[in-house]
Formats: C-alpha cells, structure tokens, sequence
C-alpha cells in the first residue's frame, strides 16, 4: 500500500520493502546524483542498502531504518543544492555522519553556515555539529578552547574566523602561537638561530594561512605586523589588545605558559587555544597547561570549552578509523 508524503519538492512512496523519492523539479538532479552516481553509491555503500535512479526518481530498497535515514539524507542534500551549496563527495560523506548521528539535525544550519570565503572562491563552513557549536562560541564568547583530535579543524576554523575578522576590520592584529615542544627533538641540537630553530615548529599556521590568502598578501600583512606568527616563548611581557589570538597545540605547554598566555589578552581581543590531550610530548615530569587550565577555568563565564570527538574528523576518512582503533586500544 503507498503512504506518500512531501518534502522540499519531493514525493515519497513508502512501499512495501522499498522507498520511491519523486522530485519535481530535476535542475539539481545531477548534482545530488554526482559524476557516475557517485552520491548515491556513496550512501548506498555506507549503509549497506540499494539505491538506483530512473527517470526523476531514486528507488530505495533495504532495511526500513537505514532506507528512512537514506532518504532524509538525500531530501537534505537536495535542500541544499536548492540553496546554491554546491554537494561534494565529502559533503554526502559528512552528512551521512552528522544524520546517522542524529537523524534530527538540519544541515542546512551547519553547511551553509559561512566563515570566509577563500581567494579560490572555496566557502570555509562548519562539517558537523560540534564544529557549528565551535564557531558559534568564538562569536560569542572571548575565550574559547577547542579540545579533541587531530584532524577536527579546530585550528584551522579558528584561523578562518581570524581572517574574516581581520578582513571586516574588527582586529588589527591576527597572532598565532605554538609552544617550540615535540616529541623526542630539542632545540638546542637544530641548525640555525632561534627563529630557524622554530620556524619547522610554526609551519603548520603559515600553511593554514597560504590556503586561505595568497602568499603575497600574507607576507604584506606579516611585514605590517598584522599578521604575526610566533613561539609561544615569544608572548612573555607583552599586552595583546585588538586582537584574535591562537595558541595552537596548547597540550604542550606547561603550567607556567598558559597561565602567562592567558594573561597576555588586552582588550577587544578573542583568544581560541586548540589541543589534544591525547598528544602531550612534555617530558613525563611536566604537567600539561591544557589539562590544568581545563579543570580550573571551566566554570568561568565568558570562557567556553568545546570538545570534539571522532565524528568531527574532516581529513582523509581513514582518520576516523584510526583515531578510533587507537581508542579501542586504550580502552583495552
């Protein structure tokens, strides 16, 4: 027996053993199909169902559960394609893991929500919910520390929001910082004075940077000071005011340095300190800043903690994967 349904412009036939998505108008079909139904593949493969297209209609054949989450996830990426966002592969990857999370969740609220727009036209915007939340905490609060894994974006939408704020002239200076500390190495034993000592250390920012500006701009604006990239040795002594500041791999600094970071903000200037504490290369002697910070100043108002997990890896897929098997192993 049929029980159709509409959503954005789509009709939905449930019937028995199978879901019949008819659209009305077919503009974005091949979008939401993708080069050699590669979309519809994707999600067909990660949930283990059937899917196939004739005409302007995708058929659904599977588990009742995972076919209901297959079409909601089509009907949102459509809605999305209706709203001019241009569907990757990575997106239809993305939302299959926001919705299998939360099958709730509007993605329209997230993917459409634009940090800055990069010099290849290339939108910066949130992948998943806690990176929403992430963002909307840098907006509204003036310390914020992004905790989790590698390969989150929390350094990186971050940098976003520095750039879309230097560039709309809220701040005149954007400031990047990492503590000189990795694992096994010491500095005294590299080449070079102390700026080629820690440059290797820094390089992750200046990369960050080149992908959203051009490398010509960036150098201008670092030899106008507005855009200063340092070891956080480098902060000691100093009043940042009118300013977004970034201590990146903040898990690798001691107590001493986070509470001088911390107190280096002046006024009007955000601070976002991103780490993981999964990844401290301090000497076993030597408590994490990080850590210590995190159980003394989470009940401040003003200062918001967020912490991401697995689902929000926005590398390589593989990422996850291993995040989690080394999860399982210390759970173990």
């Amino acid at each position: 027996m049929d029980h159709p349904f509409s959503l954005n412009g789509i009709t939905v036939t449930e019937k028995t053993g199978q879901l019949i998505l008819n659209f009305e108008d077919v503009q974005f079909l091949g979008q939401l199909f993708g080069e050699n139904n590669i979309h519809l593949n994707i999600i067909a493969q990660t949930l283990d169902i059937k899917i196939h297209h004739r005409g302007n209609s995708i058929i659904i054949r599977g588990d009742s559960v995972l076919s209901q989450l297959a079409a909601n996830i089509i009907n949102q990426l459509y809605a999305l394609l209706q709203r001019s966002y241009p569907v990757y592969a990575r997106d239809v990857e993305y939302a299959i893991r926001i919705l299998s999370h939360d099958d709730t969740t509007d993605l329209k609220k997230i993917f459409l929500e634009s940090v800055y727009i990069t010099t290849k036209k290339n939108p910066i915007t949130p992948r998943s919910i806690n990176q929403k939340e992430y963002i909307e905490s840098i907006r509204s609060h003036d310390i914020v520390f992004g905790l989790g894994p590698a390969g989150t974006g929390k350094t990186y939408l971050a940098m976003a929001m520095a750039v879309s704020a230097l560039s709309n002239n809220d701040i005149h200076r954007i400031v990047l910082t990492r503590p000189a500390v990795e694992a096994g190495e010491s500095l005294g034993f590299l080449p070079g004075d102390l700026a080629e000592k820690v440059n290797p250390y820094l390089r992750p920012l200046y990369d960050a940077l080149h992908d959203m500006m051009p490398f010509e701009k960036v150098a201008d604006l670092m030899h106008k000071g507005a855009i200063e990239v340092a070891p956080l040795a480098f902060m000691r002594g100093r009043t940042l005011n009118d300013s977004f500041v970034i201590l990146d791999e903040a898990q690798n600094t001691t107590s001493e340095q986070m509470k001088m970071f911390l107190t280096r903000l002046g006024y009007h200037t955000k601070a976002v300190i991103t780490g993981d504490v999964t990844q401290i290369d301090l000497p076993h002697n030597r408590a994490s800043g990080l850590v210590e910070a995190t159980a003394i100043l989470k009940h401040i108002n003003g200062i918001r903690f967020v912490t991401f997990n697995k689902h929000d890896v926005v590398r390589h897929k593989l990422v996850s994967d291993i995040i989690e098997a080394y999860e399982k192993q210390c759970d173990s």
